[in-house]
């Protein structure tokens, strides 16, 4: 139930509503032509919102709590009357926030019997705290090519400051470091197999990044749209690859 509310209704719904107020006419996230937006979207976005609040009372009025809270988030990114986005940290902090942290304690709060206080547990808050970090480095890179789109609407991202050199630089840096300590949190919190097997499943991001990366240092038009999809492709695979198989050990 929990999926189903978060990667059909919960998700789907924020980048829709997203996509209304951006009205993107370039490459944008797994859509390399995307169509023109219409009201039906806008429309569609708020149903799936209120769908996903009314299954979330079956989990706990806690979760739904939760659920609200990352929707006004999410639709606040880019609201003309907010628009996060336009704000490079503000925008980059709150993506990588409730994107990682706040969403690890509200699956946490979910799958659990416990209440409230399961937040609170040290090996939930590692989890969501690295989270974070995960993708302070990552979310940059999904903006890396859309630096010429950002800019005509005055949206100055976080990766549209750094630059593209610099958004390889900052997210090398945040991935190294925030992949490190996963390692040492599934080496404290699980066993010496899980911790190496996790550095191992992510051998083929680095890879990638890497040769991506000389790639660009030669020709800076190469942080493109279909890079950018092949290491969001890759980075699934390797992390849903990992996770899928410490379910079943």
């Amino acid at each position: 139930m929990i999926f189903f509310i978060l990667h059909v209704l919960l998700y789907p719904a924020s980048n829709g509503y997203n996509s209304y107020f951006d009205k993107d006419e370039k490459s944008i996230g797994g859509l390399k032509n995307p169509p023109k937006v219409s009201k039906e979207l806008y429309n569609v976005a708020l149903i799936f919102d209120l769908i996903a609040l009314v299954l979330g009372l079956l989990i706990s009025y806690w979760f739904v709590l939760f659920l609200f809270v990352y929707g006004l988030v999410s639709k606040a990114y880019s609201h003309p009357a907010v628009r996060l986005k336009k704000y490079p940290i503000l925008g980059w902090i709150a993506a990588g926030v409730f994107q990682g942290y706040f969403t690890v304690l509200m699956l946490a709060l979910g799958l659990s019997e416990e209440g409230i206080q399961v937040i609170f547990q040290m090996k939930v808050q590692c989890a969501a705290i690295l989270s974070t970090l995960l993708l302070f480095g990552s979310y940059p890179m999904t903006q890396v090519y859309q630096h010429e789109e950002d800019a005509a609407r005055g949206d100055r991202t976080i990766s549209l400051i750094l630059g593209i050199a610099g958004t390889f630089h900052f997210t090398g840096l945040f991935f190294s470091f925030s992949v490190s300590m996963f390692i040492w949190f599934f080496l404290t919190f699980y066993s010496l197999t899980e911790g190496l097997i996790f550095g191992l499943a992510l051998s083929p991001v680095l890879v990638f990044f890497s040769l991506w990366y000389l790639k660009m240092r030669k020709d800076p038009s190469k942080a493109d749209f279909e890079n950018t999809m092949r290491l969001n492709l890759i980075s699934a695979i390797c992390l849903n690859g990992f996770f899928a198989w410490l379910m079943f050990v």
